[in-house]
């Protein structure tokens, strides 16, 4: 960095590039009266794996563009340390996720506000939605174009997926074209956050425009490591550049505002490392107290997923055999010169949302349904062999809570993540009559032509014992962590209904942490909506 911009004082600082803060660096810096700083801790997102769609595969195995989380062991996951990716790179996650867009119910966020959020409803929070949103069906009540966020069917489908929607529909579930409209439930194709069949992330829609203001810093592979203070004032952040040239520890300096938007398990540990947290855990490992704040990294919730598996008769899956090894060259042609073809896919087609019992008042299941054979995060390269379809089955509502907290006062250490997954008994129940529900899918008639054998979790398991047992052996993230700088007025909550952080001034959180509760779906959609919301908030209070 020059010493010109060690020595400038910007309006606004945020820390992360992710899914948030690309939206929030494009919507700020578009008031040229206003310098914004954005830090990120990976490097930019030029490597080509990450617009295609099926290079997803690699960004679970990156250990550049990837933070490559793991949990503690899980009491009741067997005392598995459980894998959680996370993006590191511009775009965070959106850079590296399936891409799927889904916003949840609209109860979801009546319920935000009943908790004592106003603001936050459903009708308060579709016009952000809208806006986000260049939507290529066109637009309508529910949705918006002309926004920075690509939403598309899918190019290339595989015709297994429409095979899945058709069982779902004769398992019962009725067919749905919009999950974002006014009722999620049902079956059919995801739509994605795409643009002529290559990723669209936040840095691709929202930054890359941006990055032609003269008022807009970017400032790749910049770990944060504390937020400075005056007092309880935040004024600016302390960042390092791990093996840089330039070396040492740099600081950034913020005249209005510090904004974290670094994540669900990042952004509360920063906080903890700037002494913003539970004051008794602090002190344990050495970090003085600035602001008593206890919530900062609790009630951490996340969607835990659990696959089942069946073997293709057909050779249509995506699974790797000599058929698609040999088709693979045609299809990367198509790819390149069209934006078509097997590369396209987010690997995750087909969506059901569904309850899992009648009297559930809101879907408390969701359905992924891969066109191959998935373990492991698609790590597992061995399995992705041969033909086959997967069908992930995931509890929408967990009542588990986990934490997030600071191994040790090092800034770059690993943090402690506990997500706690099943200590709350309904939560194994919900994932059991997800199991059994899409047991029912994939042996209805329309696979009849298709299926092979139950690879997992087997012809073995068989009672309800058995399958509890496969699913705390098995479940997995399906990547969807919040919670940890909750939103709200009660003890534990982090920040107000402006995303200001409570007893500070001059900080705020803007990610998917500040969420007081899950949404019944995908979380990406959500938390570029919160953005949206936020820059709106920021300007007010810059005007006021």
């Amino acid at each position: 960095m020059s010493d010109k911009l060690l020595n400038k004082v910007f309006d606004y600082v945020i820390v992360g590039g992710g899914s948030a803060g690309c939206v929030l660096a494009s919507r700020l810096s578009a008031d040229r009266d206003v310098s914004v700083c954005l830090l990120e801790a990976g490097p930019p997102d030029r490597h080509p794996l990450i617009h295609m769609p099926m290079g997803i595969i690699w960004m679970m195995r990156s250990k550049v563009l990837n933070w490559n989380f793991y949990t503690q062991g899980e009491p009741e996951m067997g005392g598995r340390r459980m894998f959680w990716p996370r993006g590191r790179t511009l775009g965070g996650s959106s850079s590296s996720n399936a891409m799927c867009y889904l916003r949840g119910h609209p109860r979801d966020y009546d319920e935000w506000a009943a908790l004592g959020n106003p603001g936050w409803s459903y009708a308060d929070v579709l016009p952000y939605f809208r806006r986000s949103e260049n939507q290529e069906r066109g637009a309508s009540e529910y949705h918006g174009v002309g926004g920075p966020l690509n939403v598309a069917d899918l190019r290339s489908p595989s015709p297994l997926t429409r095979v899945f929607v058709e069982a779902g529909q004769e398992t019962g579930l009725p067919y749905n074209i919009d999950f974002n409209g006014s009722n999620p439930e049902g079956v059919g194709p995801f739509q994605v956050t795409q643009k002529d069949g290559r990723r669209c992330s936040t840095a691709r829609g929202y930054l890359k425009p941006a990055c032609a203001r003269a008022n807009l810093t970017v400032i790749t592979g910049a770990h944060a490591t504390r937020v400075l203070f005056d007092q309880r004032r935040a004024v600016g952040v302390e960042y390092t550049i791990p093996g840089g040239r330039q070396g040492g520890v740099q600081q950034v300096k913020a005249g209005r505002e510090v904004i974290l938007s670094a994540g669900a398990i990042q952004s509360p540990r920063l906080l903890m490392l700037s002494g913003v947290g539970d004051g008794q855990q602090l002190g344990k490992i050495g970090i003085g107290v600035r602001h008593h704040l206890p919530g900062v990294g609790q009630n951490l919730q996340d969607h835990l997923d659990v696959i089942l598996v069946q073997a293709c008769t057909q050779p249509v899956s995506y699974g790797v055999t000599w058929r698609t090894v040999l088709r693979g060259g045609v299809d990367l042609l198509r790819y390149l010169a069209a934006g078509r073809g097997m590369f396209t896919t987010n690997g995750a087609e087909g969506c059901g949302v569904a309850r899992s019992a009648p009297d559930e008042e809101r879907p408390d299941l969701q359905f992924h349904f891969s066109p191959g054979k998935l373990r492991n995060h698609a790590r597992d390269l061995l399995f992705l062999c041969g033909e086959g379809y997967s069908l992930h089955v995931c509890n929408l509502r967990p009542k588990s809570r986990g934490e997030i907290r600071l191994a040790s006062a090092d800034p770059l250490a690993a943090p402690d993540i506990r997500a706690n997954y099943l200590t709350h008994p309904d939560d194994l129940e919900h994932m059991l009559r997800g199991v059994k529900l899409a047991r029912r899918i994939l042996a209805a008639r329309a696979f009849d032509a298709y299926r092979g054998e139950e690879i997992v979790p087997g012809r073995a398991v068989v009672s309800d014992d058995d399958i509890r047992s496969f699913i705390r052996n098995k479940g997995e993230t399906i990547y969807h962590p919040i919670g940890t700088c909750k939103m709200g007025s009660d003890p534990l909550a982090v920040v107000d209904a402006e995303l200001r952080v409570h007893g500070m001034s001059g900080l705020r959180v803007v990610d998917a942490s500040i969420m007081p509760l899950l949404v019944g779906g995908n979380t990406n959609a959500p938390t570029v909506m919160i953005a949206e919301k936020a820059s709106d908030m920021i300007k007010a209070t810059r005007r006021g």
